[in-house]
């Protein structure tokens, strides 16, 4: 029977969204971590230094919320996932069937980035009711950042595992994007907030781009120029780890 590529992804990613239901470990990091952690970014944000940036503390827990999201349900439970796939041999036997390598990733990342999705409309209606956010001044940006933030986390997360022998060592190997993220890219402290020199080094971090988007698109106050360096920006980064991973990626164990 001839099967085709729609197909193939629903099925690899339903046996994938099954693995990671049994799996409390990816499960925990990929939904509760990121519901929890904006709390803490609402307590820790001082309105003052909001002032003359055209940022309101809804945007900045929104948008950091989403980021959040990305960063965890997304990169840090496939980096999990394709790490696990990888040492459980799973990988190995997909490529020998009908699959190709693209569908294969793509298959095993939908679960989780269907979660990060559902979680960012979530967290966005939850922030409209309690922080009376409103509605997003330029939509087509927000909807830009999360376009180009979801390849992004999957390709890094892919390439993550290049770096590791096990689960373990994986999630290891996540650290350094996870904290870099939270610090530099926007998802603890905005960069409005930051000085100019260290925002405009912050700018060139993987994710910076996706949630600037995201948080000018709530705003409103994201310059078309800024905007489209910000896009730039992103697609440079996923050029860079779609080829990485092409490259490098490990399909086994190594022994």
């Amino acid at each position: 029977m001839t099967t085709t590529p729609a197909g193939r992804l629903r099925a690899l990613a339903r046996a994938e969204l099954t693995l990671i239901g049994r799996s409390k470990g990816v499960l925990f990091s990929a939904v509760f971590v990121p519901l929890v952690l904006p709390f803490s970014v609402s307590m820790s944000i001082d309105e003052d230094a909001l002032k003359n940036t055209g940022l309101s503390v809804g945007t900045v827990v929104l948008s950091s919320a989403m980021g959040f999201s990305l960063l965890f349900a997304v990169y840090s439970a496939l980096v999990s996932v394709y790490a696990a796939r990888r040492e459980e041999l799973v990988l190995k036997r997909l490529r020998t069937g009908e699959l190709r390598d693209a569908e294969i990733l793509t298959g095993a990342a939908l679960p989780s980035v269907m979660i990060g999705l559902v979680q960012c409309v979530a967290l966005a209606v939850a922030c409209t009711v309690v922080l009376d956010v409103g509605a997003p001044e330029a939509p087509q940006y927000a909807l830009l950042g999360l376009a180009l933030g979801i390849p992004l986390c999957v390709a890094l997360a892919a390439l993550t595992t290049v770096f590791s022998r096990s689960v373990e060592s994986a999630q290891v190997a996540s650290m350094p994007m996870l904290l870099v993220s939270m610090l530099g890219s926007g998802t603890v402290v905005p960069l409005e907030v930051m000085p100019d020199r260290l925002a405009s080094v912050c700018e060139l971090l993987p994710l910076t781009p996706a949630l600037t988007l995201i948080r000018g698109g709530w705003s409103g106050e994201l310059s078309a120029h800024d905007a489209l360096g910000a896009l730039a920006t992103a697609v440079a980064w996923i050029v860079v780890a779609v080829f990485a991973v092409r490259r490098w990626f490990r399909w086994e164990p190594r022994r």
